[in-house]
């Protein structure tokens, strides 16, 4: 599509009662990225109010018409996607504006190939739309749904904005908070200390807000004080109300004073007491101004870890805990698959947050949901048992999806699954979701199916590994929360099931067939360009790439995606015939990620050759100060750090410059200084791991030395450079 342009959806498919919308760019640095945001606008072109505010700190409707799906890799970088359920959106909102931002003062400038796509029910991409203009602007409105006619079309827009996220929803009637600057250090909170420390840094914002609007400042401590301790502990008699800012506005008027005069001053404290709340301030009427709602903030909620478990009141630790699924007695792979699905269907039915977050990227819409497991349908003379059956219902429309799934490494069988796209394209069902420990690659289906275009109906074959379901089950129980005491008990045990050794749930665990012949190809040099096996192992490491991504992130709590840096659009199956010749040639497998909140790209090498496994980041130099004070300064915030981590001096110019382990470098920082006025750029810091000799996930293998090898890098080194 080109700017301006407009398409009615039903034009282009008969499956738009729910669409999935993908927003993509590319940085070329590797570190660039941009937040999503939604508004719900009624026929003024203004929000009903400030809950039709979709961001990263609302990032779901309560009737599931709207939901932001977070970033799912790639072939050529990341996608943002949001879910849309049409058929769900109030009739009062006349048009749906999506849009993203950037933040730290960058823009979209920086980044290329910014586009839009619309997929339908099915996953079938419908429309594209490249913004072409995009560069000192720091928020873009890349398209809008809105109603004509009784039916739902697209409009390109591509509009920029930059005053950024702010400017942009306060456009459209969202009375924002921006505190962007100084709330990411004030919305802190951990361990023990979580309630207090939000309390007090929301009233360290109001003061000085007040302060700022010319006002009386509230004392912060006596607020926290009086909200927490409730009416009569302050000096005024009205009952206290906490609003969404954290500012206590006072019921009545104080009794001491008349209207229409100012009232009294508040006497002093007497010697070792503590004083009481400072009143609000009052209009020359001597009225109280009404509490003011809470306002959506563009500050990004700061995620905090549950506080840690009670004392167990076992006597020893050989007790262990009763358990709603045991997995201990599991022997079969039958057994396996049969107990995951049951498990898995059973806490998606009863925990619609983790049911909605794992089908709304396949198109399901919001509704109730129910799950079924050993289902028998007519298929020939010989009648088929899927796995499992999920059905949601909205409005009296039902939405059916097949599952089919594999345990402990088991492959899924092509015959089988496509038997269960013919079912459900003679039944009229949506969807067929294959579950297993492998990962699906863009352009790579793990089984190939026959889709008989004759057939008016079109089924969805979506993949799910078990890595994915592990991530989406931590993000909830233990970074987002999860509101009933209930729903979090079941996702704890869910997430206990899967990562039990016996459930054989265990994600991607397996290099492959051919990954010894080709490391004993590269180690004799007999490995020659162009050969399949190649091929094999690097599309195995990508798998193994995007696997990490989900661990790491789950634990995190982070956006956790890889880097590529090839040109969107770029055929894959050429992208991966490059690193495998590459492979053959040098002997390395490469890797890089980006994650939320680190201070550069964490990079993964795997020399086959030397058997040794490389993780590094590259950190730029502080601006302020002596060479010698910055190089204290770095070995300071890597007090922490292993002795044997590698500290590479980066210097202007591309060269490099001294290098040596923290063990030599701490007594003598000045050896990280290079000869000459050379300006020194950042630093490089390495650990060095050998890397396992089998394929498979043993405590020997590769897959799991990478694993160990990144987790181990990610929390003794980099948790360590954002402290100051």
């Amino acid at each position: 599509m080109a700017k301006g342009m407009n398409v009615g959806l039903s034009s282009l498919s008969p499956h738009v009662g729910s669409v999935l919308v993908g927003l993509s760019w590319v940085s070329p640095t590797g570190d660039g990225d941009a937040d999503v945001s939604v508004l719900l606008l009624d026929a003024n072109g203004k929000v009903r109010g400030d809950g039709d505010f979709y961001f990263y700190n609302n990032p779901a409707a309560a009737d599931g018409s709207v939901q932001l799906l977070g970033k799912t890799p790639t072939e050529n970088g990341d996608e943002d996607r949001i879910g849309f359920d049409l058929t769900a959106v109030p009739p009062e909102v006349d048009r749906i504006v999506v849009a993203a931002s950037r933040y730290g003062g960058r823009d979209f400038g920086e980044l290329a190939d910014v586009e839009v796509t619309l997929a339908d029910g099915t996953g079938e991409r419908l429309l594209r739309f490249a913004v072409e203009d995009a560069d000192t602007v720091s928020a873009i409105i890349f398209g809008e749904l809105y109603r004509r006619g009784g039916e739902w079309k697209f409009r390109a827009v591509g509009q920029g904005y930059a005053s950024g996220l702010a400017g942009l929803a306060t456009d459209f009637g969202v009375d924002i908070e921006d505190d962007a600057d100084g709330a990411d250090g004030a919305d802190h909170a951990d361990g023990a200390q979580a309630e207090d420390g939000e309390e007090a840094s929301r009233d360290e914002r109001d003061t000085a807000r007040t302060a700022r609007a010319g006002q009386t400042a509230p004392d912060p401590h006596n607020s926290a004080n009086a909200a927490r301790n409730g009416p009569g502990t302050g000096t005024g008699t009205g009952k206290e109300t906490g609003t969404g800012d954290g500012v206590a506005q006072a019921a009545g008027p104080d009794p001491g004073t008349t209207p229409g005069s100012p009232p009294a001053p508040a006497p002093a404290p007497a010697p070792g007491t503590t004083p009481g709340p400072v009143s609000a301030p009052r209009a020359p009427d001597g009225t109280v101004p009404p509490p003011r709602a809470p306002r959506p903030r563009t500050a990004k909620k700061k995620v905090t870890l549950p506080r840690a478990d009670r004392k167990a009141l076992a006597e020893n630790e050989s007790w262990r805990p009763s358990r709603l699924v045991p997995v201990p007695t599991l022997k079969s792979d039958r057994d396996r698959e049969v107990r995951a699905t049951s498990v898995l269907l059973a806490v998606m039915a009863q925990v619609p947050e983790f049911g909605r977050r794992l089908t709304a990227a396949f198109g399901a819409p919001a509704g109730r949901m129910e799950t079924y497991t050993e289902v028998v349908l007519p298929h020939g003379e010989t009648p088929r048992r899927p796995d499992g059956v999920i059905r949601v219902e909205r409005a009296g429309k039902l939405w059916t999806a097949l599952v089919e799934t594999k345990t402990n490494g088991s492959a899924l069988k092509p015959d089988q699954v496509q038997a269960y796209m013919d079912i459900a394209a003679r039944r009229g069902y949506e969807a067929v979701i294959t579950v297993s420990n492998d990962v699906a690659l863009e352009g790579s289906p793990l089984v190939d199916v026959k889709i008989d275009g004759r057939r008016k109906h079109r089924v969805a074959l979506r993949h799910l590994s078990w890595a994915e379901v592990t991530y989406q089950a931590q993000l909830l129980i233990r970074h987002e929360g999860v509101g009933d005491r209930a729903h979090a008990w079941l996702l704890q045990e869910l997430l206990h099931y899967l990562q039990h050794e016996n459930s054989g749930c265990h994600g991607f665990q397996n290099m492959g067939a051919a990954w010894v012949p080709v490391r004993n190809g590269i180690n004799d040099e007999t490995l020659c360009e162009g050969d399949p096996r190649a091929l094999d192992v690097v599309e195995s490491w990508e798998r193994l790439v995007r696997q990490l991504c989900l661990s790491l992130g789950g634990e995190l709590g982070q956006k956790v995606l890889p880097v590529h840096r090839a040109k969107r659009g770029a055929d894959p199956a050429a992208r991966r015939n490059r690193l495998a010749d590459r492979l053959c040639r040098e002997g390395l497998l490469q890797a890089e990620f980006r994650i939320d909140g680190a201070p550069g790209i964490l990079a993964l090498n795997a020399d086959l050759r030397t058997g040794k496994l490389r993780t590094s980041i590259e950190i730029p130099a502080p601006e302020q100060g002596y060479p010698l004070s910055r190089a204290k300064r770095l070995l300071r915030r890597l007090a922490e750090a292993p002795a044997d981590l590698h500290v590479e001096t980066l210097l202007e110019g591309g060269a490099g410059g001294p290098r040596g382990t923290l063990e030599r470098l701490r007594p003598e920082p000045a050896d990280m200084l290079p000869k000459g006025d050379t300006r020194i750029t950042g630093f490089r810091l390495s650990l060095f791991k050998s890397m396992g000799n089998s394929r498979g996930n043993a405590e020997s293998g590769f897959i799991r030395s990478v694993d160990n090898a990144v987790h181990r890098f990610y929390t003794s080194v980099v948790v360590h450079l954002d402290q100051p």
